[in-house]
């Protein structure tokens, strides 16, 4: 399939790298199909709406630079998505990178979890005092590194 990208323009997309949120995402709530691409600079991916070009998120895999993350999320709010079995998730954290040069960030408090066999996801609320919107991703990356 085709899909027209804010970071690449128009691309081809093979059907596995699409997925389906159902409810949406948090303010996005009328977009709900999505596609994963790889980003130029990896660990980090693209997750570009299918219906409009101009929504797109930068992803990254919050255990890269937070070994340490946690999520105490319930069995009944992964049962949409169909998830039973925690391995056959993927987990994502939306990235903030600003325009004024101060530190990128990540969300840890509204992770992306995507069923893999299914290719359908959900964005979870975590209440873990821990976790925050906006976790600066190469001080902790920084941080892991030294412990």
């Amino acid at each position: 399939m085709k899909v027209q990208t804010k970071a690449f323009g128009q691309v081809d997309v093979d059907e596995h790298q699409k997925v389906v949120f159902p409810s949406g995402l948090f303010g996005f709530e009328n977009y709900q199909e999505y596609v994963i691409l790889d980003a130029e600079q990896q660990p980090f991916f693209w997750l570009q709406s299918v219906d409009s070009e101009a929504i797109a998120f930068v992803l990254i895999n919050p255990f890269l630079f937070r070994p340490d993350y946690e999520m105490d999320i319930h069995n009944e709010d992964v049962v949409p998505i169909g998830i039973t079995d925690p391995a056959k998730a993927l987990i994502f954290s939306i990235v903030t990178i600003p325009g004024d040069g101060s530190p990128m960030t990540a969300n840890l408090q509204g992770p992306l979890i995507i069923n893999r066999e299914n290719h359908q996801g959900i964005q979870a609320v975590l209440t873990d005092s821990r976790w925050k919107t906006k976790h600066d991703i190469v001080a902790e990356l920084s941080a892991a590194k030294a412990r």
